[in-house]
């Protein structure tokens, strides 16, 4: 039987876990932050802020720290909020002091470069724990409007139910809901996928495109993502819910969404390196996630039209005309 989580540490502050650490604050549970750089750790916890990612919104208490030792000791579960191709050397480093036997917890949406691995399978093989003690989170969650303490809800996914349950009851809060589900490749599937759709969605807006593309666009990307999770195992149900239509939506639509906006700029004929430069210097999730998940694609023979398309205008220098006419030149075929 699962013991409650009391306490539990968050490793990573940027804005996500920063957001998560107050959304478990706010539920009562003891929460231990690790913040990379020491002047973002001494503000978190003496000012009761994030300068950095979340300035303006007062958080909880939270105690912060740089020492992963110091979060990591007497934990009941440990968060990893990290971006997903810096997870497996981060997490390396800290496996010898992972608290034996606790639910590990990701919040990154991806799939690893390289070896097309989902973040809980990394988790799993970094750490060396069994599948079941890996849990995923997973949603229509941009963190600021959760910072503001704005209703959403959530699905934390796990194999093991009763760790899933823990999680559930661990951060409930006013403002916070989540749901549990067993499909751990149907929430990861949806939550890396929808990145990458998001970056086609923003595309066509900066193009000046309306409802209409865009709402083809959301579409038809929820039928490619969902095609390669059910081959890969996924309850196809799974991507009708909160991980696979809800976060979809969300980042597709919201002003909010670093993908979305990301690929905004590239509709409106910036190159990469300039819509990088405008996002202080950040690559948006999806423009990395786009080629795994192709190779992904390839490797189980599953067509993603739309994912693939984001790849060439990311990395091959396809323009984004061309994007929108290629996809609509595309063959007939039933839905």
């Amino acid at each position: 039987m699962t013991t409650e989580i009391q306490r539990v540490a968050v490793l990573g502050a940027g804005s996500w876990g920063t957001t998560f650490a107050k959304v478990l604050a706010d539920a009562g549970r003891d929460v231990v932050l690790w913040a990379r750089r020491p002047e973002i750790a001494e503000a978190i916890t003496e000012s009761r802020c994030n300068p950095e990612y979340l300035p303006d919104v007062e958080l909880p208490p939270l105690e912060a720290t740089t020492i992963a030792a110091v979060a990591l000791e007497g934990a009941d579960a440990v968060v990893l909020a990290l971006p997903s191709q810096t997870l497996r050397h981060n997490l390396s480093a800290w496996r010898t002091l992972l608290p034996p036997g606790r639910t590990l917890v990701s919040l990154a949406k991806g799939v690893e470069l390289g070896t097309l691995e989902r973040m809980s399978e990394v988790i799993a093989e970094v750490a060396e724990v069994p599948s079941d003690h890996v849990a995923v989170l997973s949603g229509p969650n941009l963190s600021r409007e959760i910072a503001l303490g704005e209703p959403t809800a959530t699905v934390i996914a796990c194999r093991d139910h009763d760790r899933a349950v823990a999680l559930q009851h661990a951060c409930m809060t006013g403002y916070f809901r989540s749901y549990t589900n067993t499909d751990v490749v149907g929430c990861e599937l949806g939550g890396a996928g929808k990145n990458v759709i998001a970056l086609a969605v923003g595309m066509a807006a900066g193009m000046g495109l309306g409802d209409n593309s865009r709402a083809s666009l959301i579409t038809r990307g929820l039928a490619e993502v969902s095609r390669l999770g059910v081959v890969l195992g996924a309850d196809p149900l799974t991507f009708a819910g909160l991980a696979g239509l809800g976060d979809l939506v969300a980042t597709c639509s919201s002003p909010l969404s670093r993908n979305r906006t990301f690929g905004e700029r590239l509709g409106r004929g910036e190159t990469l390196a300039e819509a990088e430069a405008a996002n202080h210097g950040q690559v948006a999730e999806g423009v990395k996630s786009c080629q795994s998940i192709c190779q992904l694609g390839r490797r189980h023979g599953v067509e993603l039209p739309i994912s693939d398309a984001v790849r060439r205008v990311c990395h091959e220098g396809l323009p984004v005309p061309a994007l929108a006419k290629e996809l609509i030149s595309r063959a007939p075929r039933p839905e």
